[in-house]
């Protein structure tokens, strides 16, 4: 089973992701992480094609051998990031290796591009959003900033650059599942999701 979860910056995605891949014993690809480790070796001074992401089964993300997952929380990190996400060879050369891994194993793949893109034919699709007020509030919380006005501006500038990228942009893709996280804990978005999947698994 593939289930793609897609939205904008800080929707609950990851945490709604690692939910359902337990739940329905997955194998969780977080390709935003992967996009940061790729942008950590570029910050690095590695050129494209000396990097190599690896996943493991745990969710912990290697560059070249080293287990980075604990550096890629940074804002410099997501801003690098969000960035080359837009270089169509950076693109070609994750999606590669997320289309690989959903061939391996049953995945729940959290991105913005995964149900229109990398997995077009996955059997369950959300996309999850909020207001951009309330994911400024959970991205400050997240990097310990008090600067909300700073974050909001960031998430501005991101959710322009996904929606506006000439390739993979950000959008819902046209059978996806939409939910609205405003003000909803982890369990109570999580319930509607699985509430919403079994009702699409009883008509595959």
């Amino acid at each position: 089973m593939k289930i793609a979860i897609d939205g904008p910056a800080s929707s609950g995605k990851t945490s709604l992701g690692r939910h359902l891949a337990t739940r329905y014993d997955c194998l969780f690809v977080d390709t935003g992480a992967m996009y940061r480790a790729l942008a950590l070796g570029v910050d690095r001074g590695l050129a494209l094609d000396e990097i190599e992401i690896m996943l493991t089964e745990e969710g912990k993300i290697f560059l070249n051998g080293e287990d980075v997952t604990a550096s890629l929380r940074s804002r410099r990190i997501d801003q690098l990031s969000s960035e080359m996400a837009i270089d169509p060879k950076v693109r070609r050369k994750l999606v590669r290796i997320q289309q690989q891994l959903a061939k391996e194993r049953d995945v729940v793949m959290e991105g913005r591009d995964i149900g229109t893109v990398v997995l077009p034919d996955a059997e369950i699709k959300i996309f999850l959003t909020a207001t951009p007020s309330e994911r400024a509030q959970r991205r400050a919380r997240e990097h310990g900033c008090l600067d909300i006005d700073a974050i909001a501006n960031e998430i501005a500038v991101r959710d322009a650059r996904d929606i506006d990228r000439s390739i993979s942009p950000l959008k819902p893709a046209k059978d996806a599942i939409t939910i609205v996280t405003n003000k909803k804990s982890l369990e109570e978005v999580a319930l509607e999701a699985i509430d919403l999947i079994e009702k699409r698994i009883e008509h595959l």
